[in-house]
């Protein structure tokens, strides 16, 4: 703690000490006020400025330090000075205690707070700075609630100050002036609670309410502005339409017509989208295929001889093929025109937020959910135009193994990609501008994910920046770099066959009529959307790629049941989209799989946290099975076994991860987890191993030497002093 504290603290304990050793708080009853009042009046007959300046002091600082009695200064406050006066000094008073409780509070406790609770206070300051004024004016309007409490924890936000301190005036304004009139019948007053009957403290309860229907009445008027602006229809065709029939629109489809809606899906290219025909699938297929080729040149260490792996690539490319041709029945028309969502094909276009034109066909709809996905971002690189770029959608459409690959990327697209095609043959060179690969996970993660990478002969380029693509004389291409950080440092070109872009995604928004309707985007491109994923228009929604901030498939469904709930609900429950669990999974060998909070992102958000690490070297089936290269890493928080975050590396992480990802999300503990059975030999016993891992960090070493003289005493053993020999 800070010396400003120390001396801060005290100063409270003080003050608060001699308020109850001197009395003070006996004194501060209604007896004696009563009984003092013609006393005080004379008092301040002969003495108004002093009284007056001394009461207000008096009552800044029992409110500064929030000590018991200022509801009985008020009621003095309207016997002295009468119901004008006496409101304006205590509502002046009131306020600026309140004020400076909250910044003692702030001064005192947030700091340390926020390096605890980072996540936890990260949403709630969130919501406070869009929403804080209306709810600490609700508060401060019902009675009910202690206004110290209020003070204190509100204190501990990011509110502004001066915001705090003119809603207080305010909030606190109606409840103080009945305190103040009561005060004017001092003598008839029998106790405090008949200044609060329960038919008063109901109409402060209604008036708490007041800001709520005024919210709600700003909405309806909201939507009725829209109404008028763009000629809102009488009925509707639809509950939902949705555009975009990736994971997002799918899954919210599916849930609309689970709860029979009637919904529409529009799609412009194939169902499924990015994930089925360019994305998930097609790329675990090559790297399963890839990984076989793995297998086959590593057989040797086990004892089989296999020699080189003979790679057909157009065989490689079918198996690719297949497995999507496989799995388009999930998403295609027909079983979700039997699920009773109506497809329809083509582009769409929001003529108002009410009417979805699809070709010459205008539907009308309640709401439309917009998940119209994101593309690779290619870069404006001088020269590229020259070539004809791979990126993660067009690669599928390879015949041939490029023998010279350069992977523009080093995340994990540019990774797995990166990875498969030098398993299958191709000399890959991978570029990553910034200093490590996986720029999102922590440096000892993408460690070892370059070192395999190295191992396998990719030549791995961190630091580096593209600058053009170049072509020779003969035909040839090459990628012109200099290091990203070098200044004036000598330029380098690197030949290659082919070029894969993989540098990230855009939201799909084009063509859709958005800017027309006053949707906003953020400055990546991607829709402005609020917590429930709301746009600006209280009818139309968005989720998945399109909106971020995740673009995984998981994420994409997860906000997708959001987005539907709240659109068809949202007028008696909204939901707010947390992403505290999502669990991610790069699929590169070793693989790496985390949820919730990594090093990198505790230290940037100035989080403590403990760490536990777990090697997989250490672990039997690991060993049997010769995949001992990885660890767990678990953030807790300190001395506890509340789980931030689990970074796992290694083979099957993706597996491994989901049971933190269920603890975490379910409020499990570490210690649950160690006394969780788990079947032998498997990598699961990993978790359970790294659970106690921490244990055995905070073994009771107090208890256990106690255990150690109980158990010698009940084998009879003497305990000798090694200095007196007793």
């Amino acid at each position: 703690m800070t010396r400003r504290r120390l001396i801060l603290l005290a100063a409270i304990v003080l003050v608060v000490a001699i308020y109850f050793l001197s009395g003070a708080h006996d004194v501060l009853t209604l007896a004696n006020l009563q009984a003092e009042q013609s006393r005080f009046q004379a008092w301040l007959a002969a003495e108004p400025l002093t009284v007056a300046g001394g009461f207000f002091l008096l009552y800044v600082m029992m409110a500064a330090v929030s000590l018991p009695g200022a509801t009985l200064l008020t009621v003095l406050g309207g016997a002295l000075f009468g119901f004008g006066w006496g409101l304006v000094l205590i509502s002046f008073a009131s306020t600026l205690g309140a004020t400076l409780a909250a910044l003692i509070a702030r001064t005192l406790a947030r700091e340390p707070l926020e390096r605890r609770f980072a996540v936890q206070l990260r949403r709630i300051n969130a919501g406070i700075e869009r929403e804080g004024a209306f709810y600490l004016f609700t508060l401060r309007l019902i009675p009910l609630f202690p206004f110290f409490v209020i003070n204190l924890v509100m204190g501990l936000t990011r509110m502004r100050l001066w915001t705090f301190y003119w809603v207080s005036q305010l909030g606190m304004l109606p409840g103080t002036a009945v305190f103040v009139n009561a005060g004017r019948e001092l003598g008839e007053l029998e106790s405090l609670g008949g200044v609060l009957s329960p038919g008063l403290i109901g109409s402060f309860a209604l008036i708490g309410l007041f800001p709520w229907l005024a919210r709600g009445l700003v909405a309806l008027g909201k939507r009725r502005q829209l109404a008028r602006r763009f000629d809102r229809p009488r009925h509707f065709d639809h509950d939902i339409v949705v555009i975009g029939a990736g994971s997002a629109g799918l899954v919210a489809s599916y849930i609309a017509s689970a709860v029979k809606a009637k919904v529409a899906l529009v799609e412009r290219d194939q169902m499924g989208g990015d994930c089925l025909n360019t994305g998930c699938v097609p790329s675990k297929a090559l790297i399963r295929a890839s990984r076989l080729a793995s297998d086959i040149r590593d057989a040797e260490r086990f004892g089989i001889r296999a020699g080189e792996p003979q790679v057909d690539f157009a065989a490689v490319m079918g198996h690719v093929h297949r497995a999507v041709r496989e799995v388009a029945p999930h998403d295609s028309r027909e079983r979700y025109e039997g699920l009773g969502v109506e497809v329809i094909g083509g582009q769409a276009h929001l003529d108002d937020p009410w009417r979805v034109r699809v070709g010459e066909r205008v539907l009308t709809t309640r709401h439309v959910i917009i998940a119209s996905g994101a593309k690779p971002r290619v870069p404006p690189l001088p020269g590229l135009e020259s070539i004809e770029v791979l990126t993660s959608d067009n690669l599928w459409q390879l015949e041939h193994l490029p023998q010279r690959l350069t992977v523009l990327g080093g995340g994990p697209i540019g990774c797995e990609l990166g990875q498969s095609f030098a398993r299958l043959g191709s000399r890959v060179t991978l570029i990553e501008m910034g200093e490590q690969l996986l720029p999102r996970e922590d440096h000892d993660v993408a460690a070892q994910v370059e070192a395999r990478l190295i191992e396998e002969d990719v030549v791995v380029r961190t630091g580096t920046r593209a600058l053009r693509v170049v072509t020779d004389t003969e035909g040839g291409h090459g990628l012109e770099v200099q290091a990203a950080e070098a200044g004036e440092s000598p330029c380098e070109t690197l030949p290659f066959d082919r070029l894969l872009v993989a540098v990230g995604r855009q939201a799909n928004v084009k063509g859709l009529g958005l800017e027309a309707l006053g949707v906003e985007t953020r400055a990546d491109g991607t829709l402005a959307v609020d917590e429930s994923l709301q746009s600006v228009l209280p009818n139309v929604w968005a989720c998945g790629d399109v909106t971020g901030p995740y673009q995984l498939t998981h994420a994409s469904a997860h906000q997708a049941w959001h987005a539907t709930v709240n659109a068809l609900f949202g007028e008696f429950k909204r939901f707010r989209v947390s992403y505290r669990a999502l669990p991610a999974v790069t699929f590169t060998d070793p693989e790496v799989a985390r949820v919730g909070l990594n090093e990198n992102e505790a230290r940037r958000e100035g989080t403590e946290v403990e760490v536990t690490r777990y090697e997989l070297g250490e672990l039997d089936r690991a060993i049997a099975e010769g995949q001992t290269r990885g660890f767990i890493k678990v953030l807790t928080v300190p001395g506890k076994d509340r789980i931030l975050g689990a970074t796992i590396v290694g083979h099957g992480a993706g597996e491994m991860l989901a049971e933190f990802t269920l603890a975490m999300t379910q409020g499990i503990g570490l210690n649950k987890l160690l006394g969780t059975i788990h079947p032998y030999p498997t990598f699961s016993e990993a978790v359970k191993a790294t659970a106690g891992s921490w244990k055995n960090a905070h073994k009771p070493e107090r208890v256990l030497g106690w255990l150690a003289r109980y158990f010698a005493w009940r084998r009879g053993e003497t305990r000798h002093d090694d200095t007196t020999g007793r």
